[in-house]
């Protein structure tokens, strides 16, 4: 079955830096499009980033300029470089893909932002 498990997650101070890690199984990763979405307490899940199998990546614009996302297909893994933080950056961060129009979500790691 289709699994995705996300890690990196933790607490760091605003301006810091973190790295999250989501890797999948139980697809062809390299034919897919990967999304890292998040979610603050009380809050939507919103998208923050998507990385296509080809092609451009798009951001949200809350997060451009300060996250990349990018993808190993070899290792069948995205990541979600998360530079400048700001405690509004807090929220539960998931990957995310739909292959054969069906959502698959992972468990989720959290990050916080404080001082």
């Amino acid at each position: 079955q289709v699994q995705l498990v996300e890690s990196g997650g933790g607490l760091v101070q605003p301006g810091g830096s973190l790295n999250l890690s989501c890797a999948v199984s139980g697809i062809i990763f390299s034919y897919y499009a990967m999304d890292w979405y998040r979610q603050a307490p009380g809050n939507q899940r919103e998208l923050v980033a998507r990385i296509p199998a080809g092609g451009v990546t798009t951001y949200a614009d809350s997060v451009k300029g300060r996250f990349t996302i990018s993808r190993d297909n070899a290792k069948s893994t995205v990541y979600l470089r998360l530079n400048s933080l700001k405690p509004q950056d807090t929220a539960v961060y998931y990957c995310h893909v739909r292959p054969s129009s069906r959502d698959y979500w992972g468990q989720g790691t959290e990050v916080t932002v404080s001082s």
